[in-house]
C-alpha cells in the first residue's frame, strides 16, 4: 500500500509535465444574439447561424491516463499549438488575439460581399508571438502589442519591421515604438497609447531564413525575437460588434461573416435552416482550416444543425464521425457558402442600406 501512495505522490508532483492536450466537444452557439449593429439599418428577425467551438484542456499525467477512456478526444502536443521556442503561456492571449482579427476580417468580408468598398490602412506590426529567451521577452514585449516605429523609422506592416531591422548591428540598443495591448479576463482587446521601450538586439539564429518578403527575403544579421503580423486599420460605414466572451482563435470567422450578413439584408439568407459553420475567413472572403473539426461535429449534432459548412481540406475529418441528419459541406471561400446557401432556398444578400 504504501508502495501505491509513494508512485501516486510523483504522478500528482508531475502533473503538468505531459505537454499534452486534450481536445473535446464544446459548444454551438447562435451567433445573432451576439452582435449589435449600430449606424446600418438590420433585420429585427435572424436565422440562427452557430460557431462552434472545442475545449482545450492541459493535462497531467493522471488526467492524460482517464481521457483515453472517453469518447470523442483529440490529443495533441503542445510543439502542435505553438511555434518554435514559444512557451505556452502565450496560447491564451494569442488565441483571444486570432478572435479579435476574426472579427474584423468578420466584419470586413461580409460588407465587402454585400457590395461595400471597405478601404484599409496600414497602421504597423502586431506582435502574435514572443520567443522565449530572447530580446522582445527580455525587453517585456507581449502578443497583441503594435510596433509602429524602430528607431526613427516607421513600421507600417510586418515585412517593414525586419526591414528596418536589416541595417541594425547584433547587440544595438534600439528604441521601439508600440501601442500596448491588454486583454480583459473575457478576451476584450485594448490597445493604449503609444509607449518607447528600449531593446538590445541580438545576432539572428539563422541569417538565411526565408522570410515571404518579397524586398527583404532573408531574415538578415539581427533579430528581436517576435513574431508579426500585418497591422491594418479598416474604415467601415457603421459599427459591429460580437461578444465572443471567453472564445479564443480564429475558427468562428465564417459563423460570425454569415451572421454579420443574416443581420444587413432581407430575407433569410439559411432558407430558415439551421445551420453552423467552422473555419478561418480573411478580408477578402478566403476561408482556411482549422482544428478539431471531428469534436466541433459532435458540438454541432447535439445542437441540433441541419448542415455544417467546414474548410474543404477537413470535410473526410467532419464526415467520418457525423451522423445521416447532418449534412457537411465544404467550402473555401465566402462566395461559395452563399451559392451553397442559395441551393438550400436562402435569399441572396441585398443590403438594407445601400452600399458606396
Amino acid at each position: 500500500m504504501a508502495l501505491i501512495v509513494v508512485a501516486l505522490v510523483v504522478i500528482l508532483l508531475r502533473a503538468w509535465s505531459t505537454g499534452e492536450y486534450a481536445i473535446t466537444p464544446g459548444n454551438a452557439t447562435n451567433v445573432a444574439p451576439l452582435v449589435t449593429v449600430t449606424g446600418l439599418a438590420s433585420d429585427l428577425t435572424s436565422d440562427r447561424i452557430m460557431l462552434v467551438d472545442v475545449y482545450l484542456q492541459p493535462l497531467s499525467e493522471l488526467q492524460f491516463l482517464w481521457m483515453h477512456f472517453q469518447s470523442h478526444v483529440q490529443f495533441v502536443n503542445a510543439d502542435q499549438l505553438l511555434d518554435p521556442g514559444i512557451p505556452s503561456s502565450q496560447l491564451t492571449s494569442q488565441g483571444f488575439l486570432q478572435m479579435s482579427d476574426s472579427q474584423e476580417y468578420a466584419e470586413v468580408a461580409a460588407l465587402r460581399a454585400l457590395g461595400w468598398t471597405i478601404p484599409d490602412t496600414p497602421t504597423g506590426a502586431i506582435i502574435t508571438a514572443v520567443a522565449s529567451n530572447t530580446p522582445a521577452a527580455q525587453a517585456g514585449l507581449h502578443v497583441g502589442d503594435e510596433i509602429t516605429a524602430l528607431n526613427a523609422t516607421p513600421v507600417v506592416s510586418s515585412c517593414s519591421l525586419l526591414g528596418s531591422l536589416v541595417h541594425v548591428s547584433p547587440n544595438t540598443t534600439v528604441r521601439v515604438t508600440l501601442r500596448r495591448a491588454t486583454f480583459s479576463a473575457a478576451g476584450v482587446l485594448r490597445r493604449g497609447a503609444l509607449v518607447s521601450i528600449k531593446v538590445k538586439v541580438a545576432a539572428s539564429p539563422d541569417a538565411n531564413a526565408k522570410t515571404g518578403c518579397a524586398q527583404f527575403p532573408t531574415a538578415g544579421p539581427s533579430y528581436i525575437g517576435v513574431v508579426p503580423e500585418d497591422g491594418l486599420s479598416y474604415s467601415l460605414p457603421g459599427t459591429i460588434s460580437v461578444n465572443t466572451t471567453n472564445i479564443g482563435g480564429p475558427s468562428a470567422g465564417v459563423a460570425m461573416t454569415l451572421t454579420i450578413i443574416d443581420k444587413l439584408s432581407r430575407g433569410s439568407l439559411t432558407g430558415h435552416h439551421v445551420i453552423a459553420a467552422t473555419g478561418t475567413i480573411d478580408p477578402h472572403g478566403n476561408i482556411g482550416d482549422v482544428g478539431g473539426v471531428a469534436e466541433k461535429t459532435i458540438a454541432v449534432e447535439r445542437a441540433g444543425a441541419q448542415y455544417f459548412f467546414v474548410p474543404q481540406v477537413e470535410v473526410a475529418t467532419a464526415r467520418s464521425v457525423a451522423n445521416s441528419s447532418l449534412h457537411i459541406i465544404g467550402v473555401t471561400t465566402l462566395s461559395q457558402v452563399l451559392a451553397e446557401l442559395r441551393k438550400l432556398g436562402g435569399a441572396a444578400p441585398v443590403a438594407l442600406t445601400a452600399p458606396h
